[in-house]
């Protein structure tokens, strides 16, 4: 079968080659991978900024396909279903934070850009009706890190008034659109006035491009303060959102692209109480909390292209550039 693995052997650092097709123990089932699609960390391990990067590995944390076999008579049910994967492994006990031993599918286990996954049952959740295969793997990875971030840190409720800091990726568009749902007033950043354009028509309340030095006197003007702000990439702009918090308020943060900032206003957030939260992909709990309110609100992930994976290096360098608005899914 065809997987595109982590290559120390090309100029891109991805290659697709042919490998064997999973055995399954007794206790897993053959997965048949229809689409598949790209998040930020693949793009890190070609890049060589992802931790515990081994070369050979099938990449790829999120996937929707069918059951074609199971390893054991008692999981036949499971057999033609059609099923998205829970990337988590062994996250662990305590729900508020991973174990030491945790890790995400697809490095340094193999992933989902293949054509076949062996896989444990209890990582499987049947694919939301209302998506097709395309949109349903779009949401494993993204889905679970921005409900985390939207819900279980940012607690987020109906009248909130939301930030999300660069909209353009796939786990914001995601935080955008769980907070739209749950009835908050959600506002959104981006230094490309294309991508701001396409949030008004997905229901922001008003947008702003980062670029313009005058952005956090327009975004006081028009939204009076944030309740939660959603952010992925650190840096001095932290004490740009301390600034544009109402009391009380949250910055949620589940990455650190550009760094961390010089000096943080800890005068500004002891006094207005801030809470400077960080955030992760999620627990297990929470990955079946996300599926239900997916379903429930029958929320469709912005997907910004779909190729097949013989193309995957224009997808990576398209996620690289950071020109796609939604998730890039490769059909397998």
């Amino acid at each position: 079968m065809k997987a595109l693995i982590l290559s120390d052997q090309t100029a891109s650092k991805i290659q697709i080659v042919e490998v064997a097709k999973p055995t399954l123990t007794s206790n897993q089932v053959l997965l048949r991978i229809k689409a598949a699609s790209l998040n930020r960390r693949d793009q890190w391990m070609r890049e060589d900024k992802y931790p515990g990067i081994k070369y050979g590995v099938i990449m790829g944390s999120d996937a929707c396909g069918v059951i074609e076999e199971v390893g054991n008579e008692s999981l036949k049910n499971w057999i033609g279903k059609e099923v998205i994967i829970n990337p988590n492994i062994n996250w662990g006990d305590d729900l508020r934070v991973q174990a030491k031993q945790y890790s995400i599918l697809g490095m340094p286990s193999n992933g989902t850009l293949t054509e076949y996954i062996a896989v444990s049952p209890d990582r499987l959740h049947e694919k939301p009706q209302h998506l097709t295969v395309e949109q349903a793997s779009a949401l494993p990875l993204g889905g679970l890190t921005a409900y985390r971030a939207v819900f279980t840190q940012g607690k987020v409720k109906k009248g909130d008034k939301v930030l999300i800091s660069g909209v353009g990726g796939g786990v914001n568009q995601f935080a955008f659109q769980f907070a739209l749902a749950a009835g908050a007033e959600v506002y959104a950043t981006s230094g490309d006035d294309l991508k701001l354009q396409k949030s008004v028509k997905y229901g922001a309340k008003a947008v702003f491009n980062y670029k313009n030095p005058d952005w956090m006197k327009e975004a006081q003007q028009k939204a009076g303060g944030f309740d939660v702000v959603i952010d992925s990439a650190g840096g001095d702009q932290i004490n740009t959102f301390v600034k544009l918090m109402r009391p009380a308020g949250r910055i949620v943060f589940f990455g650190a692209t550009n760094g961390v900032p010089k000096t943080l206003d800890l005068h500004r957030m002891f006094w207005n109480q801030i809470t400077l939260q960080g955030s992760t992909m999620g627990n297990d709990q929470e990955f079946a909390e996300m599926v239900q309110f997916v379903s429930k609100h029958k929320i469709v992930p912005i997907i910004d292209s779909l190729a097949p994976l013989e193309m995957a290096e224009s997808a990576f360098n398209k996620m690289r550039d950071g020109r796609q608005f939604g998730k890039l899914v490769l059909v397998i």
